[in-house]
């Protein structure tokens, strides 16, 4: 193998460094050859044909309950949406049709189906994360019908070992479903930093790398490789030295973090004494007790969205409400804000009935799909009510475009609370109800949706998306990606300036407030609140009690003058590097995390401001 053939570089988007087989996801169909039979034999073919559905469905089920066990209920209902559509009564009396009329085998007439509704699906972005589990339900049944196996079956890898994923693509639905213990690094040739599955990623705390172009072409399964999830790098079969100097370097990073760990306990304050709210981001629920350990001040952002992933149908008032009250008790005497349900791109439950678009991320989402289904909204603005009596719960409106959005939205939690009260069931009488702040639109109108809010939260990386009009999911596209361009900067100041003018809370919950070099110009622009990737709120801390104030805003002074991302880089680079080595911080890394390269530097306390940091 030559030496080019060796390395991958991709965009390194959750750190760490992980060495192990690569485990080769592949969604391409086998062959399966035409193959008709004898009218005698045609219902063998469809008992056959039942006889797959009867096992798909018990693996399924198996599966669900090893994930039950591994991770938890949420985690294991992403099965549900699979067994049904292994069990679709019209699709599985479409292909029994087909044996019957043309005598065809049961692979043959389930792969022509199943290719037909691929194509369907295909044509409608929205049902891109359901395609996945479509294509993998239909894998199982074709494997099954022509007594095939699969290699790349997550959950059949033995107890004793460790691999490392390697896939075309990487849904939110199979990252949710990772065994933490046993998947120690991804590769995928699709994603960027701001995916949705690289978010998921970064919080489980799994090194992973996306945007690497031709990975299932050039690794093979089986291969050990050597993976390094910050600096985007990875290379196939390590010889000794690359093993030693990868050990070097976690061994680094290890240091570094048990250093970090003695800033959890300590005030997340500048040197001049001015106090920063550090709030967690909680995706999942096994991110609650990492957000704790962390020194989390309650949670800037309770995603939703992990109550639909993979689900048939959509979750109850009650598991809502038992979630959050979960989530609220874990962090006694903080604020929890929890964004209604993003629905919409991806994220739709399988058995949701919404509209084919062109272009889903632009059309009916968020907000939108809440104000238009009042039986999706509701049950969770009740289930908010419920969970706020004896916490302090805030409701967080996504997508916000006009103000009229944010007041029916506020007549709908007037009016639930109401209901609540008058049927006697435990209940705040009220909940502040903020705007995520992600459009454009959003900050154009921001003076106006200041007062009939009670909050605003940036979200960065939709606000990125949107601004620079740039997929934010498209690794074609991820050097244009950056929320620090000044147009985005001058944003993040308007909301700010007029926020705080207006008497408002404003925070930062998008993954540019868990990168430390963008931390600094935030609380330079003035926010004094930002909500963090779980693993990433040590080095902020630790950060935001290094650099001195005044420095900071002497960097986002240069940032609002700048002329381009690389101008605003320039400006905090030069600041930041007067404190601390920026080797610490890694730039390039948008999502920094507990595997950092080098130690703080020797002889100064956290805290300490200081010029002539050491070097790693």
């Amino acid at each position: 193998m030559s030496q080019s053939n060796r390395q991958f570089r991709g965009i390194g988007v959750s750190p760490g460094v992980a060495c192990a087989p690569a485990l080769v996801m592949r969604w391409d169909f086998p062959e399966v050859k035409d193959r008709t039979v004898r009218p005698d034999q045609v219902e063998d073919e469809v008992r056959r044909l039942r006889e797959a559905v009867d096992y798909v469905v018990s693996h399924l089920r198996e599966l669900g309950e090893r994930v039950l066990h591994r991770a938890g209920p949420e985690e294991s209902r992403i099965f549900d949406a699979q067994i049904l559509m292994a069990q679709d009564k019209e699709f599985l009396a479409s292909v029994e049709t087909l044996i019957r009329n043309n005598q065809l085998s049961a692979e043959t007439a389930y792969e022509f189906k199943a290719l037909e509704l691929r194509a369907l699906w295909s044509s409608a972005a929205r049902l891109r994360d359901r395609l996945a589990d479509l294509h993998a339900i239909q894998m199982r049944m074709i494997n099954r019908l022509m007594g095939a196996r699969t290699d790349s079956e997550l959950w059949s890898i033995p107890a004793d070992e460790q691999v490392i994923v390697v896939a075309h693509e990487l849904s939110p639905g199979l990252t949710v479903q990772l065994d933490r213990e046993h998947v120690v690094g991804l590769i995928s040739e699709e994603g960027t930093r701001t995916a949705h599955a690289a978010i998921l990623a970064h919080s489980l705390g799994i090194p992973a790398v996306m945007g690497v172009a031709g990975a299932l072409s050039g690794i093979a399964n089986g291969t050990t490789l050597l993976l390094d999830g910050q600096s985007g790098t990875i290379v196939l079969e390590p010889n000794q030295d690359e093993l030693e100097a990868a050990k070097v370097q976690v061994s680094r990073r290890h240091k570094l973090e048990l250093q970090l760990e003695a800033v959890v306990g300590e005030p997340a304050v500048t040197p001049s004494g001015r106090a920063i709210a550090l709030m967690g981001n909680v995706d999942l629920p096994e991110e609650i007790e990492p957000a704790i350990r962390h020194g989390a001040q309650g949670v800037g952002l309770l995603r939703t969205e992990f109550l639909l992933t993979g689900r048939a149908t959509l979750p109850t008032e009650e598991e809502q409400t038992a979630y959050f009250r979960r989530v609220a008790r874990a962090f006694p005497g903080k604020t929890v804000v929890i964004r209604s349900f993003d629905l919409g791109g991806d994220k739709f439950p399988a058995s949701f009935n919404a509209p084919v678009e062109a272009n889903p991320f632009l059309g009916w989402r968020s907000i939108r799909v809440c104000l238009d289904e009042p039986e999706v909204f509701r049950p969770q603005v009740r289930a908010v009510l419920r969970a706020a009596a004896g916490h302090d719960i805030h409701l967080m409106l996504p997508l916000i475009t006009t103000v009229q959005e944010v007041q029916e939205a506020s007549d709908i939690v007037h009016q639930e609370a109401k209901a609540l009260q008058e049927a006697g069931v435990r209940s705040a009488a009220s909940v502040p109800v903020g705007v995520m702040i992600e459009t454009p639109a959003a900050v154009l109108m921001v003076d106006r949706l200041a007062k009939v809010s009670s909050f605003f939260s940036v979200g960065t990386n939709d606000l990125t998306q949107y601004t620079m009009a740039v997929d934010r999911g498209n690794a074609r596209l991820a050097n244009r990606f950056t929320p620090h361009d000044p147009s985005i900067v001058r944003q993040l100041h308007r909301v700010q300036e007029v926020g705080r003018a207006a008497g408002l809370p404003v925070s930062v919950c998008g993954e540019m407030a868990s990168e430390p070099l963008s931390a600094v110009l935030l609380i330079g622009l003035g926010y004094d609140c930002l909500s963090v990737s779980p693993p990433a709120l040590p080095l902020v801390k630790w950060v935001i009690r290094t650099i001195p104030e005044e420095s900071a805003r002497r960097a986002a002074d240069g940032a609002l003058i700048a002329s381009s991302a690389a101008d605003v880089l320039a400006a905090l680079r030069e600041v930041v590097g007067e404190y601390i080595d920026l080797r610490l911080l890694d730039p390039q890394s948008a999502l920094p995390g507990r595997g950092r390269v080098a130690t703080l530097p020797p002889g100064r306390k956290a805290g300490q401001g200081g010029s002539g940091a050491a070097g790693p």
